[in-house]
């Protein structure tokens, strides 16, 4: 029986939203993927499916990889870690058995870059040492996000802070007060503490919400002047100020 040469688990970064920001490379290796995987909450198609719409190749075996849990338990629960344990668990032993016992590469989709705060992280953890991978990198959304406004984000010195609304308003309204730019993630249920944190630290005003950059639902607002709620993963922006010729 001939040996199968083992196969590699590629993680594609797919950029913010728009398909035409996706890199060259990942186009490449979705159009000549065998198996695609993707991250998806349960009953939803999942964003990195739709952002490939019409570009996977005919006869490509799909993986879609459901969350067993996402908001429904609070993150600091050890029920929480423990099930998503699990599931990144059985995920990494399963593409590893694809790669491995077919021959085959599986591609793995991840919006923005993999790197910054994708999911994949969790199985690029698992996998390591077990099967070759590729990492291939993205736009990340927040860059989408920015452009969008039309700013620059920072200038000069400015300091750019990434933090995530999940944690605690003290924390938050101490990172906002020390920093020139901001890009605050995660925002969803969060959005009032959030508020109040860039109140406290005399931010609100220079505020701005993104929903779904890039894409050609995109939606900005100055989050001073919004009502009502927002996706989980929309982005706030405050822009620097800083030293200019």
């Amino acid at each position: 029986m001939p040996t199968v040469t083992p196969g590699k688990v590629i993680c594609a970064g797919l950029g913010p939203g728009d398909p035409d920001l996706m890199s060259v490379k990942s186009w490449r290796a979705i159009q000549g993927a065998k198996h695609v995987a993707y991250f998806r909450k349960e009953g939803r198609k999942g964003q990195a499916r739709a952002l490939v719409e019409g570009l996977l190749p005919a006869g490509v075996i799909e993986h879609a990889m459901e969350y067993p849990v996402t908001t429904e338990i609070h993150f600091s629960d050890p029920e929480y870690n423990r099930i998503l344990a699990a599931f990144y668990d059985q995920w990494a032993e399963t593409l590893a058995g694809i790669a491995k016992n077919d021959g085959d590469d599986v591609v793995v989709l991840c919006e923005g870059d993999p790197f910054f705060y994708g999911s994949y992280m969790h199985l690029y953890t698992r996998l390591q040492g077990r099967i070759a991978q590729e990492i291939i990198p993205g736009i990340t959304g927040m860059s989408g996000c920015w452009t969008a406004t039309g700013h620059p984000i920072t200038w000069g010195d400015d300091v750019l802070t990434v933090a995530m609304a999940t944690l605690s308003e003290d924390e938050l309204t101490r990172r906002i007060a020390e920093t020139d730019a901001l890009v605050v993630m995660k925002i969803g249920r969060n959005l009032p503490k959030l508020r109040r944190a860039l109140e406290r630290a005399n931010k609100l005003q220079d505020a701005w919400l993104v929903e779904r950059g890039t894409m050609p639902s995109q939606s900005l607002k100055k989050l001073s002047e919004l009502t009502g709620d927002v996706p989980y993963f929309s982005i706030v922006l405050v822009h620097g100020q800083g030293r200019r010729p």
